[in-house]
């Protein structure tokens, strides 16, 4: 299974996102540190969340990396992340 593929199954169990979108960005990093020739080491997450409800942009922020220290302790070098509740997302529009 894709590293991206693990991420997303790992984060729609925990949050039950209402919009999620799980970018592999490593492409734009070549030559970087943590850059791996075959990809899957940079991300941009967007997660859309009744989770996030009351909880601030710090620990949003601890909780998925929490929820995907597994990966960030592997392959994966960086993650951008967008984190909102629903919400949030509508006034966005």
């Amino acid at each position: 299974m894709l590293v991206a593929e693990i991420m997303t199954q790992k984060i729609e169990d925990a949050l039950k996102p209402t919009r999620l979108v799980v970018a592999d960005d490593s492409h734009r990093h070549a030559g970087h540190a943590g850059h791996h020739p075959d990809g899957e080491s940079h991300f941009t997450v967007t997660i859309v969340s009744a989770a996030f409800e009351g909880v601030s942009r710090v620990e949003r922020h601890r909780k998925v990396n929490a929820l995907l220290a597994e990966e960030l302790a592997g392959r994966v070098h960086a993650m951008a992340l967008t984190l909102m509740t629903p919400d949030e997302d509508a006034r966005r529009l």
